[in-house]
């Protein structure tokens, strides 16, 4: 078991899994979730809700609303910022402080479901007539599966496209990209786009950015990262060396130096009009449609392809709530309702983000028509869930200093990925 795992649990385990993470007291009668198995009533509990991302919490506050409405739980959202979302976790799990229902990530879901942190859903889910497992992608469920017992509701699924600025594009003279682009077009395209005499780059890659940036060309030239047994790595697989040489070229030849990527971010490059492309899950749309740089000269689409194969990696998180909540019985009602057909219609139609729930995502592309939001659904059609493993963050940690490596020029792809693979291998083998 890992040293963090370790000093975790026995941290917990002093303070002891009955903390309260939520107050005020319980006075439950409440009228009836439409389709939940509930009973309705009244009630004075107000449950903390942990998020990491301020462009969904206007669209979530009105599916709690409707909750609320529905319940009389009251629910507060929280934001924090990915930066600090996953520090702050810790330090709560460690001091019995969890929120009462919060998001999970694929990388990090491991750590709270083997260390006991998340309330077990399984009984719950088998007894509710709203949650019907098999109307969420599968292989995001299992994402959230431990031992037989299901610790989330999943919330959402997301693609990757290329968002692109129509200004940069016309200004250079190059037609923008659409679904007869190959991985090789968007490298000679980029060459055109990168004028960095005048502050502007072909692309805008960040050396981290995995799930949006290189895994989808890795295995849309049929490489791979981790193995379906998740015993080896796949970065020393010859097509994945040939999907990370062009993916290098690109880099070195089209994106901005590290010092002005690390210090502007990509979204920042692009929003100011000084990335003429970048790669970027549907989550962002919110935030796009937020801004007034992107709604004037942006636009979205397809992924590159290689011959007939075009891949997007995809992902989604997950409703969760701590197992020392005060009030687990609430925190279920809530996390039963984020993933019904009701509210997860809702939070597609609002724009919020592409719904887990089957048969919703036409309803998150119709939710605006700024941008084409059809590229996204077309990504759907070849598909690989992120690459994972028990103990993903250790290994994906270093596979980004690794890039930072490449991204600097310090070393060359090929050799990088060589170590990173010996290296990988060695982690797996130790989970």
């Amino acid at each position: 078991m890992k040293k963090w795992i370790t000093k975790l649990t026995a941290a917990v385990l002093t303070v002891g899994l009955l903390a309260s993470c939520g107050g005020g007291t319980t006075n439950t009668t409440a009228k009836p979730v439409d389709g939940t198995t509930t009973q309705s009533g009244t009630s004075d509990v107000k449950l903390t809700v942990s998020i990491w991302d301020e462009n969904q919490r206007a669209g979530l506050q009105q599916i709690v609303d409707d909750f609320t409405a529905k319940t009389g739980i009251e629910a507060d959202i929280q934001v924090v910022t990915w930066e600090n979302y996953w520090t702050t976790l810790s330090a709560g799990a460690s001091g019995g402080e969890l929120p009462d229902v919060f998001w999970m990530h694929s990388n990090e879901a491991q750590k709270y479901m083997q260390n006991a942190m998340l309330l077990d859903l399984t009984d719950r889910i088998a007894a509710s007539d709203v949650v019907d497992m098999t109307k969420y992608p599968e292989d995001i469920s299992v994402l959230y599966n431990e031992g037989g017992k299901q610790f989330a509701i999943p919330k959402d699924i997301d693609t990757i496209a290329i968002w692109y600025n129509k200004a940069l594009f016309d200004k250079a003279g190059v037609a923008y990209p659409d679904d007869t682009w190959e991985w090789t077009d968007f490298y000679e395209n980029a060459k055109k786009l990168h004028d960095p005499d005048n502050g502007v780059y072909g692309v805008a890659l960040a050396p981290d950015n995995n799930q949006a940036g290189y895994y989808n060309t890795i295995y849309s030239y049929g490489g791979y990262v981790i193995n379906d047994d998740k015993t080896k790595s796949g970065y020393d697989d010859p097509k994945t060396v040939e999907a990370m040489e062009l993916y290098a070229k690109i880099v070195t030849e089209c994106n901005p130096p590290i010092e002005v990527l690390t210090e502007n971010k990509e979204d920042g490059l692009f929003t100011a009009g000084k990335a003429a492309m970048i790669l970027q899950g549907s989550w962002m749309l919110a935030a796009y449609l937020g801004n007034d740089y992107t709604l004037e000269n942006a636009d979205i689409a397809p992924l590159p392809k290689v011959g007939d194969k075009r891949v997007s990696i995809y992902n989604g998180l997950g409703w969760v709530a701590a197992a020392n909540t005060e009030y687990p019985e609430e925190a279920w009602k809530l996390i039963e309702y984020f993933g019904s057909k009701e509210a997860q219609e809702k939070q597609a139609q609002l724009g919020v983000t592409m719904s887990a729930y089957e048969g919703t995502s036409e309803a998150w592309a119709k939710s605006t028509d700024v941008f084409n939001l059809d590229a996204y659904l077309q990504m759907m059609d070849d598909m690989v869930i992120r690459p994972y493993s028990r103990n993903t963050i250790v290994w994906e940690n270093r596979s980004h200093e690794y890039m930072k490596e490449v991204w600097m020029g310090d070393k060359d792809m090929k050799t990088a990925l060589t170590e990173l693979a010996a290296e990988m291998n060695t982690m797996l083998a130790d989970e």
